[in-house]
């Protein structure tokens, strides 16, 4: 059992996916944190040794900021937008989409209105009777 930055990855994928789970360590970074580390991509996440497993920990904690740091930096970012008013903190305080996707159409999960498919708006027959 794998546990790294409070995370505990999941022992059958492979630890190149495995390292994907702890927040802010995306493919790419997974990659470059492996290669530095001389731990093989392939490998299973149950199948690392105690030492590697502290190679990719010490990396991880040392170089990058994941999980509970990274978290609280994007949470100020997004409180610092809305405190000093811009088009971005309202969208972020309004629970709909800042990065300039329309709204008509798409959006509707992060809107809260999931809506079924209208129709066109005429009654069925078995309505008109």
């Amino acid at each position: 059992m794998a546990r790294i930055a409070g995370v505990i990855l999941p022992p059958n994928k492979r630890i190149e996916i495995g390292l994907t789970y702890i927040y802010g360590v995306g493919q790419s970074l997974a990659k470059k944190i492996l290669v530095e580390a001389r731990v093989d991509a392939d490998k299973h996440v149950s199948l690392l040794t105690s030492e590697e497993e502290g190679k990719l920990r010490d990396i991880i904690e040392k170089k990058y900021k994941v999980e509970g740091d990274l978290r609280r930096i994007v949470a100020t970012n997004i409180k610092r937008l809305k405190e000093i008013g811009s088009y971005r903190g309202s969208r972020h305080a309004k629970n709909l989409p800042a990065r300039g996707q329309r709204t008509r159409t798409n959006s509707r999960t992060v809107r809260g209105n999931v809506r079924k498919t209208a129709g066109s708006g005429r009654r069925s027959a078995s309505e008109k009777t």
